[in-house]
C-alpha cells in the first residue's frame, strides 16, 4: 500500500499547491490550462485504446463502453458522483461552483485508469516494490497542480478516489497475480479506459458534456468479455479470422 499512500499524498500536495497558484492566474490562464489538459487527455485516451494489439480487443472495449454507459445510466453513477462533489463543496473553502463536479469526477477517472494503475497496483500488492507508482505519483502530482489551477478544491477528493481504486486493486493483487502487461484481459480494459478518457477530453475542451461516470462499468465489463471468450476457446479463434 506504500505506493498507494505516496499517490494519494501527491494529488493532495498538487491540489494545495494549484489552488494557490490559481488565485494568482488570470481566467484565461485558468482556461487555456484546461484546454491544454483536455488535449493531453485526448491524446493519452487515443493512445490507450490504439494499443489494442487485434481488432477483437478494440470492438470488446467499444462494446462494453456502451453496455457499461447503458449500466451507469440505470443505477445513476453520474448522479451519485455529483452529489458527492455538491455535498463536499458546502464544506470545502473557494469550490468553484461550475466545475467543482467536474473535478472531482474527472480527475477520479484520469487518476484511476490506465496500465501504469493497475499493473502498480500488482507490483506493490504482490510485494515486488511500489517504484511504477512512485512514478505514477509523479505524474499525478503535475497532473492535480494543473487540474487544481483550473478547477479548484474539487480535485482534492479524487485523492478519496485514488485511494480506495488503488488499495482495493493492491489489496486484491494475490488474485490476479496470473495478469501480465500483454494480458487480453488487461489490454482490453485498457482500450476501455482510453475511450472513457476521450469522453473526459471532449468535456474538457467544451466540446460535449458526456456523462463520462456512467461509461465506469465498461471498465470491468471489458475484461470479463475476454476472459470468457478466452475460456471458451473463442479469443485465437476470433482473432485468426480478423487477421485473415
Amino acid at each position: 500500500m506504500y505506493g498507494t499512500y505516496m499517490n494519494v499524498a501527491t494529488v493532495t500536495i498538487g491540489t494545495i499547491i494549484g489552488v494557490t497558484v490559481g488565485k494568482r492566474l488570470k481566467p484565461h490562464y485558468k482556461e487555456l490550462t484546461m484546454h491544454a489538459l483536455g488535449l493531453a487527455t485526448l491524446a493519452m485516451g487515443a493512445q490507450m485504446f490504439m494499443a489494442a494489439p487485434n481488432a477483437i480487443i478494440g470492438i470488446v472495449s467499444i462494446v462494453s463502453v456502451i453496455v457499461g454507459g447503458l449500466i451507469g445510466e440505470l443505477i445513476g453513477i453520474e448522479k451519485g458522483l455529483n452529489a458527492i462533489g455538491e455535498y463536499a463543496q458546502k464544506r470545502l473553502p473557494n469550490g468553484d461552483g461550475s466545475h467543482f463536479q467536474q473535478a472531482f469526477v474527472t480527475t477520479s477517472i484520469v487518476f484511476c485508469v490506465g496500465p501504469m494503475t493497475i499493473i502498480g497496483c500488482l507490483q506493490d500488492g504482490l510485494g515486488q516494490g511500489f517504484q511504477l507508482l512512485a512514478l505514477k505519483s509523479i505524474l499525478d502530482l503535475f497532473s492535480s497542480t494543473f487540474f487544481a489551477a483550473a478547477f479548484g478544491w474539487g480535485v482534492l477528493l479524487s485523492a478519496g478516489t485514488v485511494l480506495v481504486a488503488q488499495g482495493s486493486l493492491t489489496i486484491a493483487a494475490g488474485t490476479l497475480s496470473g495478469m501480465a502487461k500483454t494480458d487480453p484481459t488487461m489490454l482490453a480494459m485498457t482500450a476501455a479506459g482510453g475511450i472513457i478518457l476521450l469522453g473526459i477530453g471532449f468535456r474538457l475542451l467544451e466540446m460535449k458534456n458526456i456523462r463520462v461516470s456512467n461509461l465506469i462499468p465498461g471498465l470491468a465489463l471489458a475484461p470479463l468479455i475476454i476472459w470468457f471468450l478466452i475460456n471458451q476457446g473463442w479469443y485465437n479463434y476470433l482473432v485468426s479470422i480478423v487477421n485473415k
